[in-house]
C-alpha cells in the first residue's frame, strides 16, 4: 500500500467504497440495507451499549489457533484496544482489519494490545487472520456472548438476513441461525478495566479512526 493511502483516514477509504457500491447496487438492495441500518437505530443498541467510565466485562475466548485468550491477562500488560468486526464476508470489515494491522506498531509503541472479536466460527476467523496477515489476536465470539455483555448486539431485519444468507451463507459463517450481529464497535480499556474511549455507530460502514484511538491511549498516560 502506498504512503499516500497509508496516510488517508480509514473513513475516507470506507466512504469511497460505499460510494462505489451505491453507484452500482440495485435500488431494492440499497433500500433493504438502508432500512436495516434504520432498524438498528430503532433497537436502541447504541444507547444501551457499554460506554466511557463503564467497567469492561472480562471474557475468555478462543483465538484463531485454538488458544484461550483472557481480557484481564492482557490488561495486566497495558491498555487494550478492543474492536469488533462482523465477519470476513464484510468488505468494510476487511478494509478496517487491514488498516488496523498498519496501525498496530503505533498501538504497541503506546504500550497497548489490540484484540479483534467476531461472531465467526474459529475456522472462519482463522481464514480471515491468515488472508490479511494479521499480527493481533482475532477471537471468535460464537453466539455473540461477549458482544451481548457489552450491549452491542442487534438482530437483522428479515430482508437483510435473507440477503446475507443467500449472498454468502451467514449461518455457515456464524454456526447459528440467530441472524444477530455486533455493531462494529471499538473500545479503549484502561488497565483497571475502565472504558476510556468508545466508538459506536448504527451505520456499519463508519469505523473508529486511528487518531482517536491514539489520543485515548495518550490520555491514559497523562
Amino acid at each position: 500500500m502506498s504512503t499516500e493511502n497509508k496516510n488517508t483516514g480509514l473513513q475516507a477509504t470506507l466512504d469511497e467504497a460505499k460510494n462505489t457500491w451505491e453507484a452500482k447496487a440495485p435500488e431494492q438492495i440499497k433500500e433493504i440495507y438502508a432500512e436495516g441500518i434504520a432498524d438498528v437505530t430503532r433497537q436502541n443498541v447504541v444507547a444501551n451499549a457499554k460506554k466511557n467510565s463503564d467497567k469492561a466485562p472480562n471474557f475468555t475466548l478462543t483465538n484463531a489457533t485454538g488458544k484461550k485468550v483472557e481480557l484481564s491477562e492482557y490488561l495486566k500488560k497495558g491498555p487494550v484496544v478492543l474492536t469488533w468486526y462482523r465477519g470476513g464476508w464484510c468488505p468494510y470489515c476487511n478494509m478496517t482489519l487491514h488498516y488496523l494491522q498498519e496501525q498496530l506498531p503505533t498501538i504497541q509503541l503506546k504500550g497497548a494490545s489490540l484484540l479483534a472479536l467476531t461472531p465467526e466460527l474459529p475456522d472462519k476467523s482463522m481464514s480471515t487472520a491468515e488472508k490479511h496477515q494479521l499480527e493481533f489476536e482475532v477471537l471468535s465470539d460464537v453466539g455473540n456472548k461477549v458482544a451481548k455483555d457489552y450491549g452491542i448486539v442487534f438482530k437483522l431485519t428479515d430482508a437483510v438476513a435473507e440477503s446475507y444468507q443467500n449472498g454468502f451463507d451467514l449461518h455457515g459463517f456464524n454456526g447459528d441461525e440467530s441472524d444477530e450481529l455486533p455493531l462494529a464497535a471499538t473500545y479503549v480499556i484502561d488497565q483497571d478495566g475502565t472504558i476510556v474511549y468508545t466508538f459506536l455507530d448504527a451505520e456499519y460502514r463508519n469505523r473508529a479512526e486511528a487518531k482517536d484511538i491514539f489520543a485515548a491511549l495518550d490520555a491514559i498516560k497523562k
